[in-house]
């Protein structure tokens, strides 16, 4: 019988492949579809596809070369499996993904009279941009505060999405109110598992390196570290404590972002107030 790890890394695999055919079959849909009124829309899908491909390939390589960070751990003895290949992919990914939601949110503020959302659609990407910058620095110090900081960003950006999209809920258009809640949902349970799973794990590692006075490394010590040192292992007690969220990372994530190519562009109403001004403005 196969060992844990080599039955959980060969799901990863598959997963990774299915997510890829479901991306192709995506990108023959928009490039298949005919051209709506509406050209800036149109071509902001085409931008959601291209976002997503960054996010679903760089997912799925680290799907089939698995790397735990600041172990220095890899399954697969190979030049591009390592901790400075496998994270600079995780970066161009992720913020690939970020732009995603960004996108998505400065659509909705498209009648200018939503700040919430607008100002929230300028903040994604700065904010992930730090997250990836603390995550370097977990990668390079071996600290796991810069983690603790990474996650608890992403968490502020999903609560962000979140609290954004409900605040839409009057405006939009009764038929399209399930997939509002959908996203809701999605972004809310998100922003709850970081702060109530991620976020704790990497504070408690982070101090329980602090009590056992664990040296952390520079960061120039750290870049040679990273191109030095790599530890191959396959023994499920090295990897057991990264599968859940790799497993719904690779899989949940991925397919968040192939989601936002197909969603619908919201109809959004315009506020009573605004709506009752129009014809004394006619008039």
């Amino acid at each position: 019988m196969l060992e844990p790890t080599a039955l959980w890394r060969s799901a990863l695999g598959a997963v990774a492949v299915l997510n890829i055919a479901v991306w192709c079959w995506t990108a023959w849909r928009v490039h298949r579809a005919d051209l709506p009124a509406d050209a800036a829309w149109h071509g902001l899908r085409r931008l959601q596809l291209w976002l997503s491909a960054g996010y679903v390939f760089g997912c799925a390589f680290r799907s089939w070369v698995p790397v735990y960070d600041i172990p220095r751990l890899v399954m697969v003895e190979a030049p591009w499996s390592s901790v400075l290949v496998g994270r600079s992919v995780a970066t161009v990914a992720e913020l690939c993904f970020a732009a995603q939601w960004a996108l998505m949110l400065k659509d909705t503020t498209r009648g200018g009279d939503r700040p919430l959302a607008r100002l929230a659609a300028l903040q994604i990407v700065p904010l992930i941009v730090l997250a990836e910058l603390c995550s370097w620095y977990s990668v390079l110090s071996t600290s796991n505060l810069g983690h603790t900081i990474e996650e608890s960003l992403w968490g502020l950006c999903a609560a962000l999405v979140a609290l954004c999209l409900l605040a839409l809920w009057p405006r939009t258009a009764p038929h399209q109110r399930p997939l509002l809640v959908l996203w809701v949902v999605a972004a809310g349970a998100y922003a709850l598992y970081m702060f109530a799973v991620d976020v704790p794990m990497y504070w408690q590692r982070w101090l329980a390196d602090e009590a056992a006075a664990r040296p952390y490394l520079g960061l120039a010590e750290g870049a040679a570290d990273v191109l030095g040192r790599v530890v191959v292992s396959t023994r499920w007690d090295d990897w057991k404590t990264e599968v859940v969220w790799m497993s719904l990372y690779f899989s949940v994530g991925v397919w968040a972002s192939i989601g936002l190519v197909h969603a619908p562009r919201l109809q959004l109403r315009a506020p009573v107030g605004r709506a009752q001004a129009s014809p004394k403005i006619a008039a």
